[in-house]
């Protein structure tokens, strides 16, 4: 047979018809839920300090309801820290299986139940309990956080982070100024003060329910390019990841000594109890402005080391007037460790920016969250332990104080212009 024949018998190859493409309903439907996306980072942002800041309101009503001794309650303000250690370890993996949004929305789902049940504690042990699940949610929601803001926005991470920062301190200072007079509303019970909370997060829940559902911004470790590999990068190798873990645990440190304690702080220095609240609040709220103008600011800076250093040093400054006047400088102080604690969000957006890809990010997150709350437990401890041993507040002062020079020199490391890849020779 010919090579002509043979051409001739050969059966011709399909011809494929363009089809124009149109969005199908599940693509609109995807499209829709991702809008939703700014929205539920601020409404879950809004639900991860409520918990704990609505407590260090009414830590002298809980401890008197309970007969909870001052030892006990040192431990309650450790727990946050500790549970954010525990459980935000297991965030990564989970969201590799299920989804960021999956696991976000589980987490809302567990503080609303942890809030309700710990309004309905008879005794310290139910009423830990019940914290435990709710601050397990938060802590899920913590590591996960700047993952989906690296995923759905990787060429907007300042601005957005900026945005759920901002919502963060929100959420955290309207619990702090509110808690008081809700409670004083609803019969003066700290029972409802501290359950009123979980209708909030019920709105998170809703929001975050057609989240769960969208696997589409889901970048997981397995779906990575080789560069983008995660068992190539040993994160403990890394000497920015080690350092941004310590500044974070230090600033943890310094955050929940201020939200727990604080309030009491000032009302052993004759401050009224609505007063101590506001104060609070003015001290949180200062992270609704500086939480957007820092992550700008990290995004023009290729050094974070100044923002470190004038943080650190409204710090000490305001620790230095609680040991010296708390009472008569009373909101200056609020004021300077407002301005301190905004330590947060700089050590958020550093998180996004000594990484390279979401896959790193997803580590970094995780390992500088985890360790840096693990090293934060023993200082809420430690303050409750002192104050019960000297019969005030010289010496915890004097110990937050300390701590803040520390803070500064590993966040200055944390800052350097690097990434955890260079650092691991990764991506090379």
């Amino acid at each position: 047979m010919s090579d002509e024949e043979t051409t001739t018998l050969s059966p011709a190859p399909p011809v494929r018809a363009e089809i124009p493409h149109t969005p199908t309903g599940a693509s609109r439907a995807q499209a829709w839920t991702r809008r939703l996306v700014p929205l539920a980072l601020v409404l879950a942002a809004v639900n991860l300090r409520p918990a704990i800041t609505s407590l260090g309101s009414l830590m002298k009503e809980v401890t008197g309801g309970l007969h909870m001794s001052g030892g006990i309650a040192g431990v309650l303000t450790s727990v946050p820290a500790f549970c954010f250690a525990l459980f935000g370890i297991m965030a990564p993996r989970l969201a590799r299986r299920f989804g960021p949004g999956a696991v976000v929305l589980a987490g809302m789902a567990a503080i609303t139940t942890g809030l309700l049940l710990r309004s309905l504690a008879g005794g310290t042990v139910t009423f830990l309990a019940a914290s435990v699940l709710a601050l397990m949610g938060i802590a899920l929601s913590n590591v996960l956080m700047p993952v989906i803001v690296k995923r759905y926005f990787p060429d907007r991470v300042g601005s957005m982070t900026g945005l759920y920062s901002m919502a963060l301190a929100a959420g955290t200072s309207l619990a702090a100024v509110t808690t008081v007079p809700i409670t004083d509303a609803l019969g003066g019970s700290w029972r409802r003060g501290l359950g009123i909370w979980a209708l909030l997060a019920v709105v998170a829940v809703a929001v975050w329910i057609p989240l769960a559902r969208d696997r589409s911004g889901n970048e997981t470790p397995a779906r990575n390019t080789p560069a983008q590999a995660a068992p190539a990068l040993r994160i403990t190798r890394s000497g920015t990841a080690w350092a941004l873990a310590c500044f974070f645990g230090l600033q943890a440190t310094g955050a929940y000594i201020t939200m727990g304690w604080m309030p009491t702080i000032f009302r052993d220095a004759g401050v009224s109890a609505g007063t101590a609240g506001l104060l609070l609040s003015i001290t949180m709220v200062m992270g609704v402005p500086l939480g957007f103008v820092i992550p700008w600011l990290v995004n023009r800076l290729p050094r974070q080391g100044p923002i470190v250093v004038a943080l650190g040093t409204c710090g000490l400054a305001g620790y230095a007037g609680l040991y010296f006047a708390p009472a008569t400088g009373a909101w200056a102080w609020a004021l300077l460790l407002g301005i301190s604690n905004c330590a947060f969000p700089l050590a958020l957006t550093m998180i996004s920016k000594r990484s390279r890809t979401g896959a790193g990010v997803v580590r970094l997150s995780a390992f500088a969250q985890c360790v840096g709350y693990l090293l934060s437990i023993p200082g809420p401890l430690l303050v409750g332990v002192l104050h019960d041993r000297s019969g005030g507040w010289d010496l915890p002062i004097a110990l937050m104080a300390a701590l803040m020079v520390p803070q500064i020199a590993v966040g200055i490391l944390a800052g350097r212009d690097r990434t955890i890849e260079d650092e691991a020779g990764v991506g090379r």
